[in-house]
């Protein structure tokens, strides 16, 4: 059946802008230490003071990437929601939070980065908030009363940035010199899934009377 245009009730459209205002609070929080760099510099070196401040800086654009990168997942799951569900409300908040706290673990990475519990309490968080929106995403699909499409929301890019999250504590736990670079394998979620995609349709296509499954939108 083809989607229809059909507007959102009045309550869930300002519920979601309220979310949107908790995010944007999230990332303005993140640049706050970073404010009042600039009057440590006095008749100092710019460079210099870059240079001295390079780790609370790199945390501020690693955590402005991940939380861009969250909210934007979490418009694709919710994009077809037209009506409230309860449950969907409360692991919508329950996402928000971890977006709140992140701020937190950010600064931590800043004084204390190379700690353990430090990078459990970073990474943890972010995996949490991803695990969330895979949640959402079955919460979302079981309900098609409160969607404008039949099209269900694809748990897998969640999924995938998941599993590149939890490889990433890992290495950063058991190889502590890798410090924090370990999250750039979220660049490789989105090709993961698409490569496990492929195969999945391949063999798929291989199984007599099977077909590969009807695509989900985007």
């Amino acid at each position: 059946m083809a989607s229809k245009q059909v507007y959102r009730s009045r309550d869930f459209e300002r519920f979601l802008t309220f979310v949107d205002a908790i995010v944007a609070i999230a990332i303005t929080l993140l640049v706050l230490p970073l404010v009042g760099l600039g009057a440590q510099l006095g008749t100092g070196s710019v460079a210099a003071l870059l240079v001295d401040n390079g780790t609370p800086i790199l945390a501020f654009l690693l955590s402005f990437l991940v939380i861009a990168n969250l909210w934007f997942d979490q418009h694709r799951v919710l994009r077809t929601v037209i009506a409230h569900d309860p449950l969907v409300t409360r692991l919508v908040m329950a996402w928000t939070l971890t977006i709140v706290v992140l701020p937190f673990p950010t600064a931590l990475v800043a004084q204390a980065g190379s700690q353990a519990t430090t990078k459990v309490f970073y990474i943890g968080t972010i995996a949490l908030s991803s695990a969330l929106l895979a949640v959402l995403c079955w919460a979302i699909g079981r309900n098609r009363s409160i969607r404008d499409s039949d099209a269900r929301p694809d748990p897998a890019p969640a999924v995938g940035a998941l599993v590149c999250y939890a490889v990433a504590l890992t290495i950063t736990l058991l190889v502590p010199r890798t410090s924090y670079y370990p999250l750039l394998l979220l660049f490789l979620a989105g090709p993961g899934v698409r490569l496990w995609r492929r195969t999945t349709s391949r063999v798929r296509s291989t199984v007599p009377g099977k077909r590969p499954g009807p695509g989900v939108r985007r």
